[in-house]
């Protein structure tokens, strides 16, 4: 079932965001502006857009989640897989987007207050992560 799901939420992100869907769109917001004078802007009428673009829209959320929720992850192994294949690199690095926006915030911090402090990436690469965010 995650396969399927995968594999069609992938197809179908990618065909969304392609401009022949968008031009598909556009026409067919022109065709219902178009009929609006021969319905006589009825509410069916306005109903079939209303209906239409919020279904779209409502389905188009969960595929552009699912997309960016695995690229996401992918994005972090490939990361980790840098940090663990790296000599110097710090290995408690590996997992840090797990951690509350505040403590990634404060690595962060720390890491931009330590290359600024003049050490530069080499007087870095020895300390823990505890021990950047002692100095701050």
């Amino acid at each position: 079932m995650n396969k399927l799901f995968t594999h069609i939420a992938s197809r179908a992100a990618r065909m969304l965001g392609e401009p022949f869907a968008f031009m598909l769109s556009v026409l067919f917001i022109l065709l219902w502006a178009a009929s609006g004078p021969l319905l006589q802007y009825s509410d069916s009428w306005q109903l079939v857009v209303n209906t239409g673009t919020t279904v779209l829209t409502f389905l188009a959320v969960f595929l552009i989640q699912n997309s960016q929720n695995r690229d996401g992850a992918a994005m972090q192994a490939k990361l980790d897989e840098i940090l663990r294949a790296l000599e110097n690199a710090r290995a408690e690095f590996v997992g840090i987007e797990h951690l509350t926006d505040v403590e990634i915030e404060d690595i962060r911090a720390a890491l931009e207050a330590d290359i600024a402090g003049g050490h530069g990436k080499n007087g870095t690469t020895g300390k823990t992560v505890e021990e950047l965010l002692r100095r701050l």
